[in-house]
């Protein structure tokens, strides 16, 4: 950042704002999600720190780097969102047969997933020396959806912590807070995030031949409807979920189960599937026509937790919006 450039910001050249700020756009919207669980509402969160920040450019004294104040800016944007009472959790759908009764109802129904094409435009920023996590790592579904069951001040102290590696005086500056408080609340969020998050030590590499392999093995076996190849391809712990609906199943019983029921719905539907990668996973467009028409609509999108051998987990989402969001097309002829 040149002293030139900012100068010329701070008197309203929108242009040499876009010159400081481009460089940081990308990974604040990722930082949003990780907070938010939401990609539709980190979109909004970025907006609104790029606003902020233009509005209060004279306020930036240099003390901290640019880079840092935005994430200030973002975070603290990010913690008035969760705490805002108008924020509503998006409707739980209606499904179109008789779910088999869930093992459990979560309460995270608002997660959605990250394409693969945002990651690949965030810098490779090294993380501070104090990050637990890698890149990788912290962008996987299973960490993501980890963070929503935190309260969002933790959340957002051990994403600057862990992730981003930002040291413990510096949190604490940012959220206005001391940093024996930033302390017990990264001890507390660490110990509620390892019952949720999948060991790192058993998911397969991104890209690894393991991976690619079981997610073709699924695909071929999810389109024929075959149930009992698709359990053969599950962990005994593994988890299917559907956002932003609460059902969750546990356990391949469960599971097929439930694949089961959709299945037998399913009938002379048609079912296609697109391959395509979100957070840094494995993931399936799905379309479905009606019995009889050849044109197949958009059905949701899996993603898929792979290790080395089997499946921990399937999470399939719901949403309109999301073959406009991994560039997907609206319908398959």
């Amino acid at each position: 950042m040149s002293q030139d450039t900012l100068d010329r910001a701070r008197t309203g050249d929108e242009q040499a704002f876009r010159e400081l700020t481009e460089p940081y756009r990308h990974e604040l919207q990722v930082h949003c999600y990780r907070i938010l669980g939401s990609l539709a509402d980190a979109e909004d969160m970025l907006q609104e720190t790029l606003l902020a920040a233009w509005r209060g450019l004279d306020g930036f004294a240099g003390r901290a780097s640019l880079r840092t104040w935005l994430y200030r800016i973002a975070t603290n944007r990010c913690l008035n969102a969760l705490r805002d009472a108008g924020r509503r959790r998006p409707p739980e759908p209606t499904p179109p047969f008789d779910p088999p009764e869930p093992t459990r109802r979560s309460d995270v129904t608002w997660l959605q997933p990250c394409p693969d094409t945002l990651l690949e435009r965030v810098p490779d920023e090294a993380p501070g020396p104090e990050a637990r996590y890698d890149s990788r790592e912290a962008v996987e579904l299973a960490f993501v959806a980890g963070l929503q069951h935190l309260p969002p001040r933790q959340a957002a102290i051990l994403v600057l912590r862990d992730v981003l590696g930002y040291p413990a005086d510096e949190v604490a500056n940012m959220l206005g807070t001391g940093t024996t408080a930033v302390k017990g609340a990264l001890q507390r969020a660490r110990a509620q995030l390892r019952r949720h998050a999948v060991d790192p030590e058993r998911m397969a590499l991104p890209g690894a031949p393991g991976e690619r392999e079981l997610s073709r093995r699924f695909a071929d076996a999810f389109t024929a409807g075959d149930i009992d190849g698709l359990v053969t391809l599950l962990t005994d712990d593994a988890w299917l979920a559907m956002p932003p609906a609460p059902h969750e199943y546990h356990g391949p019983a469960a599971i097929a189960a439930f694949l089961g029921t959709f299945h037998s719905w399913r009938g002379r539907r048609r079912l296609r599937l697109i391959p395509t990668r979100a957070n840094t996973q494995p993931a399936l467009g799905c379309y479905l026509t009606e019995p009889d028409e050849s044109t197949a609509h958009p059905a949701g999108l899996i993603v898929l937790t792979v290790g080395d051998e089997r499946i921990h987990a399937v999470t399939w989402f719901l949403g309109d919006d999301l073959p406009h969001r991994f560039r997907l097309p609206a319908t398959i002829g």
